[in-house]
Order: C-alpha cells, then structure tokens, then sequence
C-alpha cells in the first residue's frame, strides 16, 4: 500500500502519487509540507545542490519555492579573447552619440 502525498515516506523516496519525480525532467518540481522541510532539510540541501526545485506548502497550500542558485561559471581569458575573435569592431564615436541620446548627463541633483 503506497503512503498518502505529503507522508513522510514520501518525502524520503521522493515519491509523489506513486510516481517518481525525477522522470519529468527538472521542471517539475517536488512539493513538501513545512514539516518535511524542517525534519529533512539535509536531503533537500543535498537535492538542491542537484539541481531540484521544491514548492514548499503549508496546510497543503503552496506558499513558497526553493530553488537552486545559478552558478558562476569561470572564463578565461583565453577562453574570452576566443570568443570575442571574430566580434564586429567598435564604434565609439557612434556608442557616444548613441548614449548621449538617451542619458541625462546633467551633474545638477534631479531630486
């Protein structure tokens, strides 16, 4: 007999309707009581570091959503000089008119 959604045995399997989460791909999230978020934030600290999202509810109400960081990716600069290769050059009298028209350069406070 499988446990309700919202069970503990769920949260623990990641289960959900007798169903496991992660064969929807990673939008899908994983919906968990306050309770479980409290009593099993190891295993969803360690699921975020996967990449899963969760909907956190209380009452059986959504109420929030965890979700993971975006992580900063290190470029070198070889890498970056690589990539800008073939980049069309620069025009900066042209980049200046252009900025001219729309920032309002005046040192006077506007407030």
């Amino acid at each position: 007999m499988m446990p309700s959604v919202g069970s503990s045995y769920a949260g623990r399997t990641g289960l959900e309707s007798g169903r496991s989460a992660q064969c929807y791909g990673s939008s899908v999230s994983e919906q968990i009581s306050q309770r479980e978020l409290r009593n099993d934030s190891g295993r969803i600290m360690r699921a975020l570091d996967e990449g899963r999202t969760f909907v956190v509810s209380r009452n059986g109400r959504p109420v929030g959503e965890l979700r993971p960081l975006r992580r900063h990716r290190f470029v070198t600069a070889v890498a970056a000089v690589e990539i800008f290769r073939n980049a069309p050059g620069l025009d900066w009298e042209r980049m200046r008119r252009d900025l001219d028209e729309v920032v309002d350069q005046d040192i006077n406070p506007r407030g």
